[in-house]
C-alpha cells in the first residue's frame, strides 16, 4: 500500500467509522456503468463541504486491488444492487471490486504559490513512480521523470489496468489564479496523460470549479461535467437528500423541520434516463420526467445534529471574505442583483459566458455563474434562475455587505 499508488481503504474506513456516516455507496454503480467505455472520464465539481474528499476515498477503496474492501461494503447500499443485464452476473456490485490498480493525487499537496507548475508536476510524476518501482520491480522504467511513460511501461507489460482519482484537480486554477501559461501547462499534461489511454479503466476528478474553458477547444473535452448547474447521474450524490435528513433527525432525535428551515435550498436534477423502447412511458401514459432532489450541505447538517445547535457553520470553514471580494466587482447590475437575491428574488442568468475560473470575469452573470460553483447560490435549471439557498448563506450575503459602499444600494 502507497500513499499515491493504491492507497488502500482506511481514509473511507475512517469515515465508516465516523458518529455520522451517510451512506453513498450507490454512486459506485453508476461509475461502473462507464469503467471501459468512452464515457469513462468523469469530471464532478461541488463546493467545499460537500464530501468530494469522502466520495474520491470511497472510490479508492473500492477499486483498489490491495485494498481488500469487500467486508467494507458488503453492508452497505451499493451491495444491494443486482444483476441488471440479461446475462446473469452482469453489472452486479462487485463486478470491479479491487480490480484495478489505483492512482490517487491530491493536488492540493503539490501546487503551491512559491512553486511553479512545472516544478509541482516533476514531484508529483517523482513521487509516484518511486512507489510504481516498488510495485513492480521487474519493470523497465524508461524515463523516471515521466508519468505517462511509466503507465505505458507498467500496463502495456502486465494486463492490468489502473483507475486514476484526482482530487481538487482546480487547484492550480485557485492558488496560481494569474498563471496562465502554467494552467496552460498542467492541463496539456493531464490532457496527454489521460486522453485515449487505453491503460486507464476510469478516470475521477473532482474539483470545486468545472474544466477550464481555453480557447475554442478545451485541453480536457474528452471528460463528462456533472456539476452544481448540470449534476446528470450523480445529481442525488451531491450533497446530503432530503430522505437522508430526516432520517439523520430520527436517528438523533434532532428537529428535522428547524434544520430544513435552516438549511434546505439547493435544487438539483437528475437527467432523463434513456429508455429506447419507452417501457416506463407505456406503462404510465405519461412522458419521462427528470428527478428533482433537495440538496444539502453535508457539513452543516451534520454539525447541527451531532451538536443539537442550530447556527451558520459556513463561516467556520470560510471567511465570509472570500465571499464579499467577488460581490464587490464592478460589474453593471452586480450590487444590485446582489440586493434583489437578499430581498429572496431570482434572477435569470446566462452561464455559458463563465470560463471556469476566478479570474476572467467579462460581466455580471460570470460572477454569479461563480457563486453558483462556490456554494452561494442555488441554481433552477428548468428556467436558468439564481437565488440565495437557504438563511445559512443569507448570512453570509449578510456579512459580507456590511461595508459602507452598500448603505446607498440598500436604501434605494
Amino acid at each position: 500500500m502507497g500513499t499515491f499508488l493504491n492507497p488502500g481503504k482506511k481514509a473511507y474506513q475512517m469515515a465508516q467509522n465516523s458518529e455520522i456516516f451517510v451512506d453513498k455507496s450507490e454512486m459506485i454503480s453508476y461509475l461502473n456503468s462507464v469503467v471501459n467505455t468512452s464515457q469513462r472520464y468523469v469530471s464532478v465539481s461541488r463546493p467545499r463541504r460537500f464530501g468530494k474528499s469522502m466520495a474520491a476515498e470511497m472510490i479508492c477503496a473500492y477499486y483498489d486491488r490491495e485494498a481488500d474492501s469487500r467486508e467494507l461494503f458488503e453492508e452497505l447500499k451499493i451491495s444491494r444492487i443486482g444483476s441488471s443485464g440479461n446475462e446473469a452476473g452482469v453489472n452486479q456490485w462487485d463486478l470491479y471490486l479491487g480490480r484495478f490498480d489505483v492512482i490517487y493525487i491530491v493536488m492540493t499537496r503539490f501546487f503551491k504559490k512559491q512553486i511553479t507548475v512545472e516544478a509541482a508536476l516533476l514531484k508529483l510524476q517523482k513521487l509516484i513512480i518511486r512507489e510504481m518501482k516498488k510495485a513492480y520491480p521487474e519493470t523497465d522504467f524508461y524515463d523516471e521523470t515521466d508519468l505517462i511513460q511509466a503507465i505505458e511501461d507498467v500496463y502495456s507489460c502486465s494486463g492490468r489496468q489502473a483507475v486514476i482519482i484526482i482530487d481538487e484537480w482546480d487547484a492550480v486554477f485557485r492558488v496560481r489564479q494569474n498563471d496562465k501559461e502554467g494552467q496552460t501547462e498542467y492541463l496539456d499534461f493531464l490532457r496527454d496523460l489521460i486522453k485515449e489511454n487505453s491503460n486507464i479503466a476510469l478516470a475521477y476528478m473532482t474539483g470545486i470549479l468545472p474544466i477550464k474553458k481555453c480557447g475554442e477547444h478545451s485541453a480536457l473535452n474528452m471528460f463528462t461535467e456533472y456539476s452544481m448547474t448540470f449534476p446528470r447521474q450523480l445529481a442525488e450524490y451531491t450533497g446530503f437528500t432530503e430522505k437522508e435528513v430526516a432520517d439523520l433527525c430520527r436517528k438523533y432525535g434532532r428537529d428535522y423541520h428547524a434544520i430544513k428551515d435552516r438549511y434546505d435550498g439547493y435544487t438539483l436534477s437528475d437527467i432523463i434516463p434513456p429508455d429506447p423502447e419507452h417501457k416506463k412511458q407505456e406503462a404510465t401514459g405519461k412522458p419521462l420526467k427528470e428527478v428533482r432532489y433537495s440538496v444539502y450541505c453535508p457539513l452543516s447538517v451534520v454539525e447541527a445534529v451531532t451538536t443539537g445547535v442550530i447556527r451558520n457553520y459556513w463561516n467556520e470553514t470560510e471567511s465570509y471574505e472570500a465571499l464579499a471580494e467577488f460581490i464587490r466587482k464592478d460589474y453593471a447590475g452586480l450590487r444590485d442583483a446582489v440586493v434583489l437575491l437578499m430581498d429572496g428574488g431570482r434572477l435569470r442568468i446566462d452561464t455559458s459566458t463563465f470560463q471556469n475560473d476566478m479570474t476572467a470575469f467579462h460581466s455580471r452573470d460570470d460572477v454569479l455563474s461563480l457563486l453558483i460553483h462556490l456554494g452561494y447560490l442555488g441554481y433552477d435549471d428548468e428556467t436558468s434562475e439564481v437565488f440565495i439557498p437557504n438563511k445559512e448563506i443569507l448570512d453570509e450575503f449578510k456579512t459580507s455587505t456590511k461595508g459602507n459602499e452598500w448603505t446607498d444600494i440598500f436604501r434605494a
